[in-house]
């Protein structure tokens, strides 16, 4: 997919939408003098019962999805090399360092006794998709073209809109074209401005210095010059301020307001590891990447060594069907296989046996039993 193409439209509103205007096709532009009330766009395809609160729109119907290229047996590039003992043991010294409350014996001091590997497989399913919703908009008025029902208006999944690169998050909101209507801002009655709710339109407030009598004790107030009164300084003693909901232009362009969201949505699987090391700790490490591959549908893995990420596979991209494709549309499906490695390392340290792990590209370090370690506090 071409992350800069547009979107085609797709084919256009029955041209009978114009017989209800007043003059039919030939009678050019008519902007109307008021809003198309919600009702209005009845006879509009893909605007039927809208309202201010908008809705998703149910997208056009998928692709069918084209058997990918399966990975066969496990080729030696997927093996990863065993750590080693001095590897492990700057990680873990390492990690001590990094904790305030933790002592450097067990790190330094500790024996280590046996390393064991439990590489494991992670599986991630990237789902990128797009979604549209609708609802009657309005903003200020600044010379825009009332265009309602010049032209039939484009069905909300027919608008074309500039996709962003694949399984990039964005947000777009655009003004369907031939919806746009002019009316009189209801909030300031067409004034432009409104009372200042501050000093209620008088311009002015009660000194605060003599709070409104005029005078400090028996002299008259320096602050009002025995007025009592302030100028208000909301309004500049105008006593009017300018209408926030037509900011000053009098009127107001309404619209129906189309959102459309991109969105990559992900799940995760890690195949069984029997290390104890906690799943959770994985997601922030990365892996030997062994497999990968996107296009509009993904199928699941068959033929995978490792069963398990098969039966993921084949249960995420059921999930993702059900949970998205009947609100939005699925551009772009991207299935990742890596190996995540781990390795459990036992030591000594004083009389006991202890476990760390180092795990990741990163080699990173869980140590939840680490021997030497205090309570302090941070002032």
């Amino acid at each position: 997919m071409n992350s800069a193409a547009m979107y085609p439209p797709g084919p256009a509103p029955p041209p009978m939408m114009l017989g209800n205007m007043p003059g039919g096709v030939g009678a050019g532009v008519y902007p109307p003098l008021s809003a198309p009330t919600a009702n209005m766009f009845g006879n509009m395809p893909g605007y039927e019962g809208i309202g201010a609160a908008g809705g998703f729109l149910p997208p056009p119907m998928p692709a069918e999805p084209v058997a990918p290229p399966q990975p066969g047996a496990a080729p030696d590039s997927w093996v990863i090399p065993a750590l080693q003992e001095d590897v492990a043991r700057a990680a873990f010294k390492d990690f001590a360092n990094s904790k305030c409350c933790y002592g450097s014996g067990p790190a330094e001091e500790g024996v280590i006794t046996n390393m064991e590997p439990f590489n494991t497989f992670r599986y991630r399913l990237e789902t990128f998709t797009e979604s549209r919703s609708t609802e009657m908009a309005q903003k200020p008025h600044e010379g825009e073209t009332a265009d309602f029902y010049t032209q039939p208006a484009p069905r909300p999944w027919e608008v074309e809109v500039q996709a962003p690169a694949l399984f990039t998050n964005h947000t777009e909101e655009k003004r369907v074209p031939y919806t746009s209507s002019i009316k009189e801002c209801d909030s300031c009655h067409s004034k432009g401005t409104k009372a200042c709710e501050k000093c209620t339109g008088s311009g002015h407030n009660s000194c605060l210095k003599c709070n409104g009598s005029g005078k400090e004790g028996e002299q008259n107030c320096s602050a009002c010059n025995a007025t009592g009164k302030d100028r208000c300084s909301t309004c500049s003693g105008r006593g009017t301020i300018q209408c926030n909901t037509c900011k000053g232009k009098k009127q107001l362009l309404t619209y129906v307001k189309l959102k459309v969201e991109w969105k990559t949505q992900t799940d995760t699987f890690f195949a069984e590891q029997n290390s104890g090391l906690k799943v959770d700790d994985l997601s922030s490490v990365s892996g030997k990447e062994l497999f990968k591959y996107s296009q509009c549908l993904v199928y699941p893995l068959h033929g995978f060594p490792n069963a398990s990420i098969f039966e993921a596979s084949d249960r995420l991209i059921k999930e993702h069907q059900t949970k998205f494709a009947q609100t939005s549309r699925i551009l772009q499906q991207r299935h990742v296989v890596d190996l995540v490695p781990i390795t459990k390392v036992n030591y000594k340290w004083k009389t006991n046996m202890h476990v760390f792990y180092v795990y990741g590209n990163e080699n990173k370090v869980s140590a939840e039993d680490y021997p030497a370690t205090c309570c302090c506090v941070i002032l």
